[in-house]
């Protein structure tokens, strides 16, 4: 089916939209692109103390995708050709950029000029139904999910959940369908195809979880079960949800979530999660148990340096032997062998948070994304690892 237009308690100061009131808008599919070429980066990324400085050695800079108008980036992926990158920016828009020569191709942008962040996206994947390529969907924090076609830069379709602001967004592994979540403690399912409301899941089973109670960050379908998702938030839980049974069934509680954080191996066994704290960010569970499987330390041995809180975590898309993370306080990302139990590659120097990571669907690619409206690839080996950043405004 071709896609249809449009019709119609935790701690707050740590979410980097608090405050933010749902506002919808109209929708114009005004799209641009700029061939102007990216100014270089030479040499490698600034390392200090701690084993940063060793990592950082394998790490070198690959090209600068610059922007001076677009805000912070909350969230960047890779098409799933790994032909493009696009990134969801702080004042609404979505810039995608042509992955192999660093230059911009599209800029998807509403009408409306003071739009609320834009804070999660995913493109569809290609096991989906319809013949249209380049599809992406995006949620933003005026609780609006708009679905894309980022070659021609039009708005495709538009939902508004009213009174809610919604912070994370996935698809299920076929594209037949896609889940929302926010604010609310609660998950909105949607049939891909008619773009109608299939399932809300809220509360949980009588005497094993009680659902979420605070907001909801980071989503996750489950990539061999079909009617299991699995979220993370503020309330330190996770919750494994079943869409047949229309609420949350079993929980993992623990993990500090405040961003995209949350993924599941490719064979559904292993769940992985990063937590907004000083000690024990990122961590490994069985999926069946909901055992604690592994603590992976940030920073190995006695260090003076600035802990980092995760606030983006993820598993290679080919495997689950690297993960890639970053955050604030020390503002930097890493990847991690877990095989080698070391770190790879390391990013330092960071002056804002890295609020997203993102690996290729080949593995060759790693992005990531902080506050410096500046775009920088480094590579590791054959990956490439992509930061945003966002200097302090004046």
């Amino acid at each position: 089916m071709e896609e249809s237009s449009p019709d119609s308690g935790g701690n707050e100061a740590r979410e980097p939209h608090e405050g933010i009131d749902a506002d919808g808008g109209d929708c114009n599919g005004d799209g641009g692109e700029d061939r102007s070429e990216p100014s270089e980066v030479g040499g490698s990324p600034s390392a200090s103390g701690g084993d940063g400085a060793a990592a950082a050695a394998g790490v070198s800079a690959k090209f600068t995708l610059g922007d001076t108008s677009e805000g912070e980036v909350f969230c960047a992926r890779f098409s799933p050709d790994d032909l493009y990158l696009a990134a969801a920016s702080g004042c609404g828009s979505i810039l995608v950029y042509n992955a192999l020569t660093g230059k911009r191709a599209f800029v998807l942008k509403c009408g409306q000029e003071d739009r609320l962040p834009t804070t999660q996206l995913r493109w569809r994947p290609q096991q989906a139904l319809s013949k249209t390529k380049n599809v992406l969907v995006s949620v933003s924090a005026d609780g609006r999910v708009l679905h894309w076609h980022a070659s021609s830069g039009k708005c495709l379709h538009e939902i508004v959940e009213p009174d809610n602001q919604l912070f994370c967004v996935d698809y299920m592994a076929d594209g037949s369908q896609f889940a929302t979540a926010g604010r609310r403690r609660e998950v909105h399912v949607y049939d891909e195809c008619t773009k109608k409301l299939a399932a809300v899941l809220s509360g949980g089973e009588e005497g094993r979880t009680p659902g979420h109670s605070n907001r909801v960050f980071s989503l996750k379908f489950h990539p061999t079960m079909r009617s299991v998702l699995v979220t993370g938030g503020w309330d330190n839980t996770l919750q494994i949800w079943d869409l047949r049974r229309g609420h949350a069934v079993r929980a993992i509680f623990g993990p500090h979530v405040c961003g995209d954080a949350v993924d599941i191996a490719q064979d559904g066994e292993t769940i992985l999660t990063g937590s907004w704290r000083v000690d024990k960010q990122l961590q490994l569970w069985d999926f069946r148990s909901e055992r604690l499987m592994e603590t992976i330390p940030w920073r190995t041995g006695a260090s003076l340096a600035q802990p980092c809180m995760v606030y983006a975590a993820q598993f290679s898309k080919t495997g689950t032997r690297l993960i890639a993370a970053g955050g604030s306080g020390a503002n930097e990302a890493k990847i991690f062998d877990r095989q080698g139990g070391s770190v790879v590659g390391n990013v330092l120097g960071l002056t804002r948070a890295c609020y997203s990571v993102d690996f290729s669907n080949s593995d060759r690619d790693h992005a990531g994304r902080g506050r410096r409206r500046r775009l920088r690839a480094h590579r590791e080996r054959e990956r490439v690892l992509i930061r945003r950043s966002q200097t302090d405004r004046r």
